[in-house]
């Protein structure tokens, strides 16, 4: 994608900046060759973004031409509602605290050029307040009472960059611009970028490294740039036009942030915020597959009301589940009414409800991988040696796995793959895994999950290279339909 730079007047931005096009605001408004390009970046350094300035209109525009505008009209209302700016400074109380401790002053100005300040011990807060008000060049002003309080965060016009201050921004702006997700290519291999989120110390990741390396090559062998993101990376995710989540989700997380996000920014996403908040709480799954008559373990959802009642229903032993839990951690295998009564009263004192589950003994599960309503692949798990689970975690933080086997869709049983789409359909058209024991000729569903494991030599083992061109193929055409059909321009 081409980057525009667009200022009141070219001389407010005083050196060019590589492949950066320095314009003035006028000319972005109203000459035909901006109103007809695509897949640019537009970086408003106006003088203003008040309410229907020529800065205000930049951004405006710049997203109706489809274009990225940085800020975007979203970042520049928020920037002025002081209820968002009193949720930032209590999301970023610890580190507001710490950053600004040593000072002494009842007030403190913080500059943010790209996300960056010009002195290091700074550079944690900047980022964040950049991450959660994107916009090139930001002014934070802090007061203290009995502690550190965000009064006020607005954008800095290029004209009111202190004269020491330019070396600095330069060098930012440069380093921005010069980063992995704005490298030159040619519009005939590329015409979208796709954000990969990851986390690259995230112990059971969905994706593991060679898998995350194929998904990047087979969305570019389909035109789409992928760029391997971390939650750094949040200020600018407007710049891209899909988002694909390659790191556990769950609600009260980063992962969920992003989602939202780019879900306002219009992009295309996997895993979508729908999709994360449903597909993570088995108490909404088990709710929602008994409205739909789909069949599951006999399951109880216990609260501390209905425990006395439900404690003459249970059979034993029983699966005690908290309703965020993944990769097998929280949930619990209890073997006797006292236990259940002890470890149902513990997970009960983290959430006001929590799933008690029949023990279904099987050698594996089924997962049957679904996208766009259309099943991919099919997995046995086989559980880990002499235990009950798929995965075990021993004391020591240590995790053991059960061996895998994987089939093509056509080698599964109908059966299975008939209510494994029953189930995923129910949550959307995302991409999910469906978790099924088989007790004799009978199969019932555990859990529809939102981010399931893609992990080379595994899930990929019969499809292969094929496995990420499908699904990157799926992520073309919504980006497509979301545009319209539109082309970038040569």
């Amino acid at each position: 994608m081409g980057i525009l730079i667009v200022v009141n007047s070219p001389k407010d931005w005083p050196i060019a900046s590589g492949q950066a096009q320095v314009i003035s605001a006028k000319s972005y408004l109203t000459n035909p060759t901006y109103t007809n390009m695509r897949g640019v970046k537009v970086f408003n350094l106006t003088r203003s973004y008040r309410y229907q300035s020529m800065g205000y209109y930049v951004s405006l525009l710049a997203e109706a031409r489809g274009h990225k505008p940085l800020p975007s009209i979203n970042t520049i209302q928020d920037m002025k509602s002081q209820t968002i700016i009193r949720f930032v400074s209590d999301d970023l109380n610890q580190l507001i605290q710490k950053s600004l401790a040593p000072i002494q002053s009842k007030e403190f100005v913080l500059s943010i050029y790209f996300g960056r300040n010009l002195a290091k011990r700074y550079d944690r807060l900047s980022l964040n307040l950049f991450n959660l008000f994107p916009a090139p060049l930001l002014r934070a002003r802090f007061v203290r009472g009995r502690e550190w309080q965000l009064q006020n965060i607005s954008p800095i016009s290029s004209n009111g960059i202190p004269a020491e201050h330019w070396p600095f921004v330069l060098d930012m702006a440069a380093q921005h611009f010069a980063g992995k997700r704005f490298r030159a290519r040619k519009r005939s291999e590329t015409r979208y970028d796709l954000a990969i989120l990851h986390n690259p110390k995230e112990m059971h990741a969905p994706s593991d490294e060679r898998a995350l390396k194929k998904f990047v090559k087979a969305a570019e062998s389909l035109g789409i740039a992928a760029d391997l993101i971390t939650k750094d990376d949040y200020g600018t995710l407007a710049e891209y036009d899909a988002l694909f989540i390659r790191e556990t989700t769950q609600v009260n997380h980063h992962t969920y942030r992003f989602a939202r996000r780019a879900t306002a920014e219009g992009m295309v996403v996997v895993d979508d915020p729908d999709s994360i908040l449903k597909c993570t709480n088995k108490v909404y799954l088990a709710e929602l597959m008994t409205q739909h008559d789909i069949p599951i373990p006999k399951t109880w959802i216990i609260s501390k009301e209905s425990l006395p009642k439900i404690t003459g229903e249970i059979s034993m032993p029983c699966v005690l589940k908290q309703p965020d839990s993944a990769f097998s951690q929280g949930v619990i295998k209890v073997h006797d009414m006292e236990s259940f009564i002890s470890e149902t009263k513990r997970l009960l004192d983290k959430s006001d409800l929590i799933i008690g589950q029949e023990y279904l003994p099987t050698d594996f599960d089924w997962r049957v991988g679904i996208f766009d309503r259309r099943p991919l692949y099919v997995c046995k798990y086989f559980m880990a040696r002499q235990h009950w689970q798929i995965v075990e975690h021993d004391e020591h933080g240590k995790s053991h796995e059960g061996r895998a086997e994987t089939f093509t869709v056509e080698e599964a049983p109908p059966k299975l793959i008939r209510i494994a789409l029953r189930a995923a359909n129910l949550i959307g058209d995302g991409l999910y895994g469906v978790d099924i024991k088989q007790v004799g000729k009978k199969y019932y569903v555990i859990e529809v999950n939102d981010n399931p494991s893609i992990d080379a030599t595994a899930e990929d083992r019969v499809l292969g290279n094929q496995l990420y061109t499908d699904i990157m193929s799926v992520f073309l055409k919504r980006i497509e339909q979301r545009k319209g059909g539109r082309r970038d321009a040569d």
